[in-house]
């Protein structure tokens, strides 16, 4: 069945989502800021393990590494547009809106929660790769695997920022779900060296994430977003 590979990744963010909350009613604030930061040291080292394994290489021997220009100019160029169209203000007008329907006025931390989850899990090569792979071999290992660590983030985040990191299902669903859709016109353009380009930004990206789960609104990794396609660009220059 095509498109399986999401509904499990959704299936298991709302799981993970819904147990978090359930445990972090149970806790006090002092213990959630703790897991907070738990969850913002987890998400820093997989951004960083992300990014050292895309820049770093052994060649003769030695310890090299490369990417760089191409990390400066991606982040640059995408940070840029992504600046101009602010795309964090429109994460932030969604967040709102859903805090709205679902009548979470009172939830100070929903849209933190919402934004931040919804970045951290729609992220990274394996939501493209993985949908790929679901879209056009109708293979959904990858997004299942995906979706046991999106599971264990959104539980974290969710109980130590409440129940907006649970709605980070749905972009999850939407940006996922597109592209197992668009698989076969998405293929030819994920070649290795772009996969490679969006792998090393994507992580550096997850890292910001991280930085700003513990040091809060040091970064804007919505207005980054475009310097994933400004990588996957530079593939091909």
């Amino acid at each position: 069945m095509v498109g399986l590979g999401t509904i499990i990744n959704v299936a298991l963010i709302v799981a993970g989502g819904i147990v978090g909350l359930a445990g972090g009613r149970l806790f006090t604030p002092k213990v959630q800021d703790t897991l907070m930061k738990a969850a913002g040291v987890s998400v820093l080292f997989v951004g960083l393990a992300g990014a050292m394994s895309g820049m770093l290489s052994m060649q003769d021997g030695k310890l090299v590494s490369g990417g760089s220009m191409m990390m400066v100019a991606s982040f640059a160029i995408g940070s840029l547009f992504g600046e101009l169209i602010d795309i964090d203000r429109h994460f932030v007008t969604l967040g709102e809106w859903l805090k709205r329907k679902v009548g979470g006025e009172g939830d100070r931390d929903f849209v933190n929660a919402f934004v931040t989850a919804s970045l951290t899990v729609c992220i990274g090569a394996m939501a493209i790769v993985g949908s790929i792979q679901d879209g056009i071999l109708g293979d959904w290992s990858t997004l299942a695997l995906k979706g046991a660590l999106d599971a264990l983030i959104v539980c974290t985040m969710a109980a130590s920022l409440g129940r907006g990191a649970l709605f980070s299902a749905l972009p999850v669903a939407v940006f996922q779900g597109s592209i197992t859709l668009l698989a076969r016109l998405i293929q030819p353009i994920m070649t290795e060296a772009a996969l490679a380009n969006l792998s090393l930004v994507g992580s550096i990206l997850i890292f910001c994430v991280g930085v700003n789960l513990i040091w809060e609104k040091t970064f804007k990794p919505a207005n980054m977003l475009p310097a994933v396609i400004v990588a996957v660009a530079l593939a091909f220059a």
